[in-house]
């Protein structure tokens, strides 16, 4: 039984990062194709809360001698090394001036790095309050911040803030509330809700940014107390999609399954690609109906590529290495880092 359970929350992992791959590559069609757009507003309601809420899943151990050492280690270490090498990317792929090579201005997608440190240092005082205190709090921190002009994309203040709650959720959670979920009728309406939120995503026109949780409401044209209602019809939306998405995830094991303890490579590493095609003809791509196909199997084929034992021990040298050295540094013996 407890094997299941780890291939299960192991499979939920790689699925989500393999919709993060996908939704990336979808990115560049949505202003051309409405489908598309559709899509990606779809997936951009779940994906990323569900990541984090199983972040803090398997964050109860905090608790413990050293635990936050080894998170800074394992989450701030690799921050570091791939803001800087995206900066010299973008720098000779996009011609970008070097003055972008700021560490407290997250380059892209490694934001969720910053943002799970954060989230992990928040636990010290949120996990002294009752579960239900703690989402009241995190959630009324979530709506205020909406309404701060100034915030940014600075150490992702913002969209650490906004997915609070959802880490806060996870930490909270225990397996048996995954299991209750994965109930025949929890599938069952697991599907409804996920036809729910994909029409909601047709019918309803909204700015996609909104789902970022990195911007202010005036920036997205939004003011006074609809603002902030529409934040907390959000996180309705993402709660209800995020736990449906879990209720189908499967419990037994794949060949995708052992995939889904390498997730931090593909995060870190598929940006180099994304980036890249959306600098040739990629970006100018004729779309028609078999495009979304396309799209699917170029995502399998990076995922799976970014998930080799070859990536991996390739990737390790840089990742994981300089982490466990520093480690011994700090610690002063032998050590590792947080899987």
């Amino acid at each position: 039984m407890a094997s299941s359970r780890d291939s299960y929350f192991d499979n939920a992992k790689f699925l989500l990062i393999f919709l993060v791959v996908f939704g990336h590559l979808l990115r560049s069609f949505i202003h051309d194709n409405d489908w598309m757009l559709y899509l990606y507003k779809f997936i951009y309601t779940f994906h990323m809360p569900a990541f984090i809420l199983v972040s803090g899943f398997f964050a109860k151990g905090f608790r413990k001698p050293g635990f936050m050492k080894k998170v800074a280690v394992k989450l701030i270490i690799p921050y570091l090394i791939f803001q800087v090498i995206y900066s010299v990317y973008y720098y000779l792929l996009q011609d970008q001036s070097m003055a972008n090579l700021n560490p407290i201005d997250p380059q892209w997608s490694l934001w969720f790095l910053i943002s799970l440190f954060f989230w992990n240092l928040l636990l010290i005082p949120f996990s002294k309050l009752p579960f239900h205190w703690a989402m009241i709090v995190s959630l009324s921190i979530a709506l205020l911040v909406g309404y701060v002009d100034s915030i940014s994309d600075t150490l992702s203040l913002s969209r650490t803030f906004v997915f609070l709650p959802m880490f806060l959720a996870g930490f909270y959670l225990k397996k048996q509330h995954f299991e209750f979920i994965r109930t025949s009728k929890g599938k069952l309406a697991a599907l409804f809700v996920l036809m729910a939120v994909f029409l909601f995503c047709y019918f309803y026109e909204f700015d996609y940014s909104f789902l970022f949780g990195s911007k202010s409401y005036a920036s997205l044209g939004d003011e006074g107390m609809i603002a902030a209602m529409k934040r907390m019809s959000w996180y309705l939306l993402a709660f209800g999609a995020t736990f449906s998405f879990f209720a189908l995830v499967p419990t037994r094991r794949f060949f995708f399954t052992k995939w889904g303890t390498r997730t931090l490579y593909v995060y870190l590493l598929h940006g180099f690609v994304i980036k890249l095609l959306r600098t040739t003809w990629f970006d100018d791509w004729a779309l028609n109906a078999a495009s979304v196909l396309i799209l699917l199997l170029l995502t399998i084929l990076l995922t799976f590529t970014l998930s080799s034992t070859f990536v991996k021990t390739v990737a390790q040298p840089v990742i994981e290495l300089k982490m466990t050295n520093l480690m011994r540094t700090i610690t002063g013996r032998q050590g590792s880092y947080i899987k």
